[in-house]
């Protein structure tokens, strides 16, 4: 047979008598468009929407989704989360425009000296009486929701700290407390004396040192989702790069870190926090620091038994012989199997993450004094047992936010599940 009826793979002939098979073929596609002539043996993109996902990725997400609970309790957390973030525009003792003799201010954004508004070289407070007439007189402003921020002392209370929220408040007190709040002049009174609808609304009173409960729970909400995330992820980053490299190398490498660790872990935690914490002055990244040092263990087993695993699989022997380096056999070819066991945990460490700071607020070793807390919002409902909407609402707020975490990492561990992904 001459070279032109002789069989090809790839430009080559196949030999008299040989039959072609037909996975010959199979890295001798043709270019997609003429751009590039390699070919990739990947399973092909969904190109629905911006986001283009993998058929068994667009499974998990179908699966996710399949789970109600944990699809909506999503949701809600990112709603709430985004909101929370948001939180200078719902509560906040600053107008967040204003007006005053034809100038547009900014006050959210922007700390105008008091002596701008007729006032002494200090900083603007919006809420006192003399300024907002001033303002008043002169232009206008416009308010959040909640003209308290969280560490906003009220001024004025109708009954002493902790004060109940205002609807719960009789016309007495309310009359009480527009009068104080005049100053003793009854001619600023609305007419007929006021009553509580002329108060500024507390939806949910105030705390023992007079701040608004409900700014305290958006910021503490905020704090205590911003710290729970980033100590996951920074946790797991470690705990991940620490089990790929144990697994992968083996050997003593794998035999030193493995006692490291068990050293590591025996080690008494909740009295090195306390001692940390009693030298080191409180703050956010202090916190953070300080729980780090323990909480990155926990993925690390994980991690290394699936590396165990898969590094004498056929795909690692073969990007072994075809020269690539450890690093990259590492990061495009195990650790992607490996992060499937991984992401089903990651809303369980966030859960646990929030758990430790609002135990260490509660016991007095979190957040600075006077910083937005639900532990130490639990705290005060704990030492003010009369005052009852304080513990209530702390509880509710942490028991939604883990109840919405749990529900999520739910719904991941079944997306993730080979039993669904692949039936």
């Amino acid at each position: 047979m001459d070279d032109f009826h002789r069989p090809q793979i790839c430009g080559v002939g196949v030999p008299d008598g040989a039959t072609p098979h037909p996975a010959g073929f199979a890295g001798c596609l043709p270019p997609q468009g003429g751009k590039d002539s390699s070919v990739s043996l990947a399973p092909p993109l969904h190109s629905g929407g911006w986001l283009r996902l993998s058929p068994m990725n667009r499974r998990r997400l179908d699966n996710f989704r399949r789970n109600r609970r944990g699809y909506w309790s999503f949701w809600i957390f990112l709603a709430l989360f985004v909101l929370s973030l948001c939180g200078e525009f719902i509560a906040n003792d600053r107008p967040l425009i204003a007006s005053y003799k034809g100038e547009l201010l900014f006050p959210v954004f922007i700390d105008y000296p008091e002596d701008k508004f007729g006032g002494f070289e200090a900083q603007t407070d919006y809420r006192d009486p003399i300024i907002a007439d001033e303002i008043a007189a002169h232009g206008w402003m416009i308010w959040p929701p909640i003209r308290f921020a969280n560490s906003t002392t009220k001024l004025d209370p109708p009954t002493p700290f902790p004060s109940p929220p205002t609807w719960s408040l009789s016309e007495k007190q309310c009359r009480a407390a527009l009068l104080a709040h005049a100053r003793g002049d009854a001619a600023k009174l609305p007419p007929g004396g006021g009553g509580c609808g002329d108060l500024e609304p507390e939806w949910l009173g105030t705390d023992a040192d007079g701040h608004d409960v409900v700014a305290r729970l958006i910021y503490g909400f905020r704090i205590s989702a911003l710290f729970g995330l980033i100590l996951a992820g920074v946790s797991s980053l470690i705990g991940i790069a620490a089990g790929a490299v144990q697994g992968y190398f083996g050997g003593w490498l794998d035999l030193a870190m493995q006692r490291f660790i068990e050293i590591w872990s025996s080690l008494p935690q909740l009295y090195i926090l306390v001692i940390l914490s009693a030298i080191l002055s409180p703050g956010f990244f202090v916190l953070l620091t300080i729980l780090l040092l323990f909480s990155w263990v926990g993925l690390v087993h994980l991690v290394r038994a699936e590396f165990l695993r898969a590094r004498n699989f056929e795909y690692v022997n073969a990007a072994r012989a075809l020269g690539l380096s450890n690093a990259k056999i590492i990061v495009k070819h195990v650790l992607p199997n490996a992060m499937v066991a991984t992401l089903t945990f990651l809303p369980f460490i966030v859960n646990a993450s929030i758990g430790a700071l609002t135990s260490l607020d509660f016991l007095g070793l979190g957040m600075p004094p006077g910083s937005p807390s639900l532990g130490e919002l639990l705290l005060q409902g704990k030492s003010n047992l009369t005052a009852p909407w304080l513990g209530l609402s702390a509880f509710a707020v942490i028991a939604l936010m883990l109840s919405l975490l749990i529900f999520i990492g739910e719904a991941v561990r079944d997306a993730f599940d080979p039993r669904k992904t692949f039936s």
